[in-house]
């Protein structure tokens, strides 16, 4: 009988579990550009950061993982050490979300939830309204699941283990270890404090004992943030510093104030006889009361953290190393997704200078700029490399539709970007012969290669400039077209002249042939940047047509 009722609080608790996984995705991705948009809009004031810290945890329904996301988004570059502070205060009170939901007593309706959401998710076709079904579902099965467990550990309540177990936690100090334990390993405060409510709606566990275990589980919460910290930069590290800090504080405010005030009796009377909407109390109370006593000291423990760990910022843009993707934010697709548009963008602009380098290697034969083309040319390579990896570990994620068709633009446009760079090297190995051999051109072979060269780049700065913008106008588009109809025009006008130039005895072969590879390769660059312009689908079509209508 004992084996059958923890088998039934193991099964409850996996239901628990996957609930909260399916409602958490499900909100997340539902969510999509629209918490994207959100996240962008963290700013310096610490209040908004904390009105955004709520919103995000309340959808993916865990302050650990906002945390860890927040550690992921300073190390990615995203934000930065003042301006996590208001977000991590948000995600606590975000945090109770989950323990309100459970607190209410829906036990009759909750497999109508299930089947509505399973019969959403089946026969639904469109990828937005899935996940609608995926939250209902998953809110039926995390309520399920919550049932199942208190019905198992009510019928080990009667047996005597729990109580005897619970007798053993009779200080303040036993109660934080055992919540900041079960938390650590759990590693999400909702999924602890559920489980604490099943507890004492199965009359295992009263307020009194509960609260310094709550207590403890708010600081058990700040571990993911710590193991996402590992291997990152200093400044995300930071951030798991800070995170701790405030619930740090936390505890040392509210457990002397709980010791010494009958704050357990007030919500005990508050919420007779319904122990888990007691819980959900007060977690509320602790989180709350964080808040508004320590938010005004957030610029204070800031400076804390950066005196317990300083950090020094690389001002060096061309790092062998990714600025804006990180595994860690893989976690918010859209996030994700929005960071990997950064680290492209940031790639085009590499891109673009070693054109303008290799141009001036060539032009002014500088022997500095070729090593500076080619050093960036590795920084290129790699950054290809890693955000095609990137970007196949985002094709594995359930992502919406729009941001899966930009994943698959990132992908063709890297492979242009790096093409671009291979032609830029070629460039720079012309200047070298140019330098080592004293070739000489014309002054009109050098006007002309002047000319088709400013004329691609205006294609590059055009197409690098619409790809990443997020929407591009049809005048641009028709710029953009006739620029490259310039470059294409030029190429063969420039190389019919300078084969009458060398048959006239003006230019010499070699250098005739430095001057014809110079065309070629300055043609494949327009082509290539016209390329990344396009490479999201229909955009041109899309664009055009919008002006007709």
């Amino acid at each position: 009988m004992i084996i059958y009722s923890i088998f039934t609080v193991l099964g409850g608790l996996g239901l628990f579990f996957l609930g909260m996984k399916l409602m958490g995705d499900g909100l997340e991705l539902a969510a999509g550009a629209k918490l994207r948009a959100l996240l962008e809009k963290i700013t310096s004031n610490r209040y908004l950061g904390m009105l955004v810290g709520v919103v995000v945890t309340a959808v993916i329904q865990s302050s650990s993982a906002t945390a860890a996301m927040v550690v992921g988004f300073t190390n990615a570059g995203l934000m930065e050490l003042a301006q996590t502070v208001g977000v991590l205060f948000g995600s606590k009170i975000g945090t109770c979300m989950t323990s309100v939901l459970l607190s209410f007593n829906m036990k009759d309706i909750v497999p109508l939830f299930i089947f509505v959401g399973v019969i959403v998710i089946m026969f639904v076709k469109k990828n937005n309204y899935k996940y609608y079904g995926q939250i209902l579902a998953g809110f039926g099965i995390l309520f399920y699941g919550m049932t199942v467990m208190s019905g198992g550990l009510s019928e080990l309540n009667e047996n005597g283990l729990i109580n005897d177990l619970l007798l053993s936690i009779d200080s303040p100090l036993m109660g934080l270890l055992l919540g900041t334990v079960i938390t650590a390993v759990i590693q999400s405060s909702s999924a602890s404090v559920g489980i604490l409510m099943a507890l004492g709606m199965a009359g295992s566990i009263s307020i009194h004992q509960a609260i310094f275990i709550i207590y403890g589980m708010n600081l058990g919460a700040c571990m993911p943030a710590f193991l996402s910290a590992v291997g990152a930069k200093r400044n995300a590290k930071q951030v798991a510093i800070l995170n701790l800090l405030i619930t740090f504080f936390g505890v040392v405010l509210m457990v002397p104030l709980t010791m010494v005030l009958p704050i357990a009796d007030v919500i005990e009377s508050i919420f007779p006889n319904a122990v888990g909407a007691q819980i959900s109390a007060a977690h509320i109370l602790f989180n709350v009361v964080n808040m508004v006593v320590l938010m005004p000291f957030s610029g204070l423990m800031v400076r804390m953290t950066q005196k317990i760990l300083p950090y020094y910022e690389d001002p060096d843009r061309d790092k062998m190393e990714p600025e804006f993707i990180d595994d860690r934010i893989l976690s918010t697709p859209p996030m994700a997704v929005l960071q990997c548009e950064k680290e492209v963008a940031r790639m085009s602009q590499l891109v673009q200078k070693n054109y303008n380098r290799a141009m001036i290697a060539f032009f002014e034969r500088d022997k500095d700029s070729i090593d500076r083309v080619l050093e960036r040319e590795r920084v290129i390579d790699y950054l290809s490399k890693e955000i095609t990896d990137y970007i196949v570990k985002l094709n594995a994620l359930d992502i919406e539709d729009n941001d899966r068709q930009m994943v698959a633009a990132m992908y063709s446009a890297i492979q242009d970007l790096e093409r671009i760079g291979d032609h830029a090297e070629n460039i720079v190995e012309y200047a070298r012969t140019v330098i080592d051999e004293n070739l000489k051109f014309s002054d009109g072979a050098m006007d002309e290669l002047k000319d088709i060269c400013d004329k691609c780049r205006t294609l590059m700065e055009l197409s690098f400039a619409m790809f990443n913008a997020k929407g591009a106008s049809p005048e641009l588009v028709e710029r953009i077209i006739q620029a490259e109809d310039s470059v294409d025009e030029c190429k063969d006008e420039y190389k019919t002249s300078h084969i009458v130039r060398m048959n006239d005895g003006v230019c010499d072969a070699t250098s005739g042939t430095v001057f014809l590879n110079m065309l070629i390769d300055i043609e494949r660059i327009g082509d290539h940047s016209i390329n990344v312009a396009f490479a999201i689908p229909n955009r041109h079509h899309q664009i055009l047509s919008t002006t007709a209508g």
